[in-house]
């Protein structure tokens, strides 16, 4: 959410921001037409409960003075202002919640040096690293790889759950799981993250508090009888752990990381990602999130995003980092990047991890506030997110990238200690 203090006092600067956004439909205008009708309700409002509170004194003056006519005159006007102030408070309560609705539905603002874009194709390749393998032999695409190993189940996901759903079996679910723990002890004994298991759903609320909520209601899945959302990503559950709260000084930087189960609604053309695990409706991360003082964000993020390059870097695949432009940015983001790993079989470019610098937006709905120094009034915190790392893309990447002429598949050195010394999948 965005400051309505600065939106008031930046008009023009918010207009040009929505620009860059392409975000015609960003309801900014409609939100300072009901902030101003809010302001000047609670004025009405009040001048009247003053005049009120002034009124009731004078009465029981103007008794005293034996003033009884007077003081019933006093009386109906008071009940008259009781009245007023009933109809304006109900209507102040609905501009206030329209102008909280609004206020929902506006993105935040791009970082100045975000290039600018309508969409992807905009977006820019701002760093290469290793370079694809060459193969003496067509790169199979890892379900061909998977079936003939034995090692995804794809018909029997679609059996149990339907499209979209599949079956890690041996090696495939070991491969997994190691990949999946290798990432968690790197990131707590080397990056200094503190791990923690959250809920895999959560309320409304904690939703609105990430930005998941109200524009991407249709993504999400829901308990349709309790107020439960099942978590699109472990960004959620985390980012609330300290919501409604005030950090002490000293407290900040925190680093957090967390392996979640993901459940997103999946809407893309038919026909397009069909096969294969690429995009699915249930998968595993591994998401950071950080909470850091405003004036460490842009370091923190270029330190967020070489955590997670570091694996890829580790299990030697190559990959290219992604500035994200405006027109492309996720509706909380204000700077973001990309880190795409190369997929031989599939022959394309897959996003494993998306890190991102929110500044305060999320703060400002979530109210998670720190103090800077003792005694010092409160300020919202900025918090950062990246996967470190997403599957299934990164078993894609491994089974792709480490395949051999045989169908056999290679097992990354940093992981055979995970995977039981097992240093080939047959």
């Amino acid at each position: 959410m965005l400051d309505i203090r600065w939106m008031r006092e930046n008009r023009e600067a918010l207009a040009e921001a929505m620009r860059r956004l392409y975000a015609e439909d960003a309801p900014w205008e409609r939100a300072l037409e009901l902030d101003e009708q809010r302001r000047k309700l609670l004025a009405q409002v009040e001048a009247l409960r003053a005049e009120r509170n002034t009124g009731s004194k004078r009465i029981g003056e103007l008794y005293r003075e034996g003033r009884a006519e007077e003081a019933s005159a006093l009386k109906e006007r008071m009940r008259e202002i009781g009245d007023q102030i009933a109809q304006l408070e109900e209507e102040l309560r609905r501009v206030e919640e329209a102008f909280h609705e609004a206020m929902l539905r506006i993105p935040n603002i791009p970082e100045p040096d975000v290039p600018v874009a309508p969409d992807e194709a905009g977006n820019v390749v701002v760093k290469e690293w290793g370079e694809p393998r060459a193969f003496d032999f067509p790169p199979r695409p890892h379900w061909e790889l998977a079936e003939a190993l034995d090692i995804i189940d794809f018909e029997r996901g679609v059996k149990i759950a339907g499209s979209r759903f599949y079956v890690l079996k041996g090696a495939g679910a070991r491969l997994q799981r190691a990949l999946i723990n290798w990432f968690l002890d790197v990131h707590i004994h080397e990056h200094g993250y503190i791990e923690v298991y959250p809920p895999f759903m959560v309320r409304t609320h904690c939703m609105v508090g990430t930005g998941n909520l109200p524009k991407f209601a249709d993504t999400l899945y829901r308990d349709a009888e309790e107020d439960y959302w099942l978590i699109p990503t472990a960004e959620v559950p985390v980012t609330n752990l300290h919501r409604e709260e005030i950090l002490e000084p000293g407290t900040l930087p925190r680093y957090y990381v967390a392996a979640t189960p993901c459940f997103r609604r999946e809407k893309v053309s038919a026909g397009k990602d069909v096969r294969g695990i690429k995009r699915v409706h249930q998968f595993e991360k591994v998401e950071m999130v950080k909470f850091v003082e405003p004036h460490t964000g842009r370091e923190e993020l270029e330190s967020l995003t070489r955590n997670a390059e570091e694996l890829v870097e580790r299990l030697e695949l190559p990959y290219r980092r992604v500035e994200i432009a405006t027109g492309d940015l996720s509706f909380v983001a204000a700077k973001k990047y990309d880190i795409e790993v190369w997929a031989p079989g599939c022959q394309e470019w897959l996003e494993v991890s998306s890190c991102s610098l929110f500044r305060d937006f999320q703060a400002r709905r979530a109210n998670i506030r720190y103090r800077p120094g003792e005694g010092a009034r409160p300020e919202y915190v900025y918090t950062l997110n990246g996967s470190g790392l997403a599957l299934p893309r990164m078993i894609i990447a491994v089974l792709e990238n480490y395949q051999q002429a045989d169908g056999s598949v290679v097992v990354p050195e940093v992981l055979r200690p995970y995977m039981g010394g097992v240093e080939v999948i047959r």
